[in-house]
């Protein structure tokens, strides 16, 4: 059943590009808003950004919930947007896949019936499997799609990989893409040094998903010592939440990186605004309460654009922390520059009519 990346797509992929992990649009009574479901990934589309990441953590894990069952909706809706932007540049629809083997196939299925390109395998929420049965499962998963791997962080349910577990990892054929979101510059070493270690160092393409830290890790070369050469891997772009808001200008700024890299010359003021942005991160994901607003935080900022009509979620507990909104009101002051208000009050009222025009139609 495993597709492959097409040609342009693989280029895409290696070489590149800004992935925004997906919200979830809903409206007060926690039904699905599909109007602005559509409308944000017309947003993203139209931003720039190279694919999107669908039933991520970012779209909540609760959509899964056999109470809620919106996991299929939102990848349809998705993939529908795309189709429909009729694009002549390549893009790659990742749908996030967890749970036990069975659930994980299930939805990876889902995801190529919906001709999604690759999966996010999330690792997280299994504490009974072993290492050995998470490499099993990755390998069976792989059948179905290519695989993008997730190191995602313990605090918003990840578990901790030692070294030998990636460079384990990295050898599944299946493997196309890792996205390192530990918020650990540790555990992202092991993860870099079993990709730079492997014979499948140069089909394996590297994505930050470190919120913390995304300028630092996309201008970097991670260079390691192999059988005496070195060899050296680069992330190639990054597979965010933070890049869910503010999509324009992250492609911006991607683009910036990428020029200050082929010009081998590094800006203080590129730093800078690497620090500006982990301000901004730290504010959104809520690091101050141990990332318990770190969802709403995001939807924030979509519903002060018009995007959302709440900062609403799914579970009780995912609400904006006390005083985080202030928090927003800083940061949006202090760093309009990052912001792109313009950019989505210049196409919202378009996005979303001919948003409604499909929802209704599809109906």
């Amino acid at each position: 059943m495993a597709t492959s990346l097409s040609t342009d797509q693989l280029k895409l992929l290696h070489e590149g590009t800004v992935i925004p992990a997906h919200p979830l649009a809903l409206t007060n009574d926690k039904s699905l808003d599909e109007r602005r479901q559509r409308a944000l990934t017309r947003y993203y589309i139209e931003s720039g950004a190279g694919g999107i990441a669908v039933g991520v953590h970012t779209t909540q894990f609760e959509i899964r919930d056999p109470e809620v069952q919106l996991l299929e909706p939102v990848l349809r809706l998705a993939s529908e947007e795309v189709e429909r932007a009729g694009l002549t540049r390549p893009f790659l629809k990742i749908a996030g896949v967890c749970g036990p083997l069975e659930q994980a196939l299930e939805e990876a299925k889902l995801a190529y019936s919906y001709g999604y390109d690759l999966i996010l395998v999330s690792m997280g929420g299994l504490p009974s499997y072993s290492e050995r049965e998470h490499l099993h499962r990755i390998s069976e998963l792989s059948s179905v799609l290519p695989v993008c791997g997730f190191y995602l962080q313990p605090s918003v349910g990840g578990r901790t990989f030692p070294y030998s577990f990636w460079k384990e990892f990295v050898e599944i054929e299946g493997v196309v893409a890792i996205k390192l979101a530990p918020f650990n510059r540790y555990q992202t070493l092991d993860v870099v040094r079993a990709v730079c270690e492997s014979r499948r160092r140069d089909d394996v393409a590297l994505y930050t998903g470190n919120d913390d830290n995304i300028v630092a890790d996309l201008l970097t070369p991670y260079t390691f010592t192999v059988n005496g050469e070195q060899v050296t891997k680069h992330f190639a772009g990054g597979l965010l939440g933070q890049w869910a808001v503010w999509t324009s200008k992250a492609v911006e700024l991607y683009e910036e990186i990428r020029v200050a890299k082929a010009n081998k010359e590094i800006p203080l003021t590129l730093l800078q605004k690497g620090i500006e942005l982990t301000d901004c991160n730290a504010v959104l994901f809520d690091v101050a309460h141990d990332f318990k607003g770190c969802i709403a935080g995001i939807n924030e900022v979509l519903r002060r654009q018009g995007l959302l009509a709440s900062s609403i979620c799914l579970s009780e507990k995912e609400v904006l922390s006390k005083g985080q909104s202030q928090a927003i009101d800083r940061v949006y002051a202090s760093y309009p520059h990052l912001t792109d208000d313009a950019f989505v009050s210049k196409h919202r009222s378009r996005w979303l009519h001919e948003c409604k025009e499909a929802t209704t139609k599809e109906r």
